[in-house]
């Protein structure tokens, strides 16, 4: 009886250790992505993702023929959702958020999460909504606002006037 709990023990680990050599890397990209860290120096994105792989491994003999990578998406997703709302929800106005130097920086954290999910993963809208708890319409035009803001970041601030001075004769 003990033999065969070490058996099942052993191939669960290896199964586990597969998909995160297979799906690590993107995983880490998409929690990168979320909490718009740089890639060389993201401790967020992968205490994010270390928390999402550990609640899959602890998951791992439940999600029978369910697709492990999108499970492990979920779980970096709703935590990222969650984490952002505690971390931000108490915070006077006008207090500096965390500096950070991503691709998506200047994107809000659900601007981010919708545009991370929709574009970058490929989740169907409805699939978005369902997540979040949003109605589909609602996760369209926080996508295509989120699209835009990344597309065209706001200008700098205008340049100083400059006085015209009198032509000489």
């Amino acid at each position: 009886m003990r033999e065969r709990r070490t058996v099942q023990e052993a191939r669960r680990a290896r199964e586990f250790e597969a998909f995160v050599a297979g799906a690590g890397g993107r995983l880490l990209q998409t929690a990168t992505l979320l909490t718009a860290e740089a890639p060389k120096d993201n401790p967020r994105a992968r205490r994010l993702l270390t928390h999402a792989l550990a609640h899959t491994y602890a998951c791992w003999d439940r999600l029978r023929g369910e697709d492990p990578y999108n499970h492990a998406r979920e779980c970096l997703a709703v935590r990222f959702a969650r984490g952002t709302w505690h971390q931000y929800a108490g915070l006077p106005f006008g207090r500096a958020r965390p500096r950070s130097a991503g691709p998506l920086a200047a994107l809000s954290p659900q601007h981010r999460l919708v545009l991370v999910l929709r574009l970058y993963e490929g989740v169907a809208e409805e699939q978005v909504a369902a997540l979040l708890g949003l109605p589909p319409e609602r996760v369209h035009l926080i996508c295509d606002r989120a699209t835009t803001a990344a597309l065209r970041p706001p200008r700098g601030p205008a340049p100083a006037r400059v006085s015209a001075k009198p032509a000489a004769s």
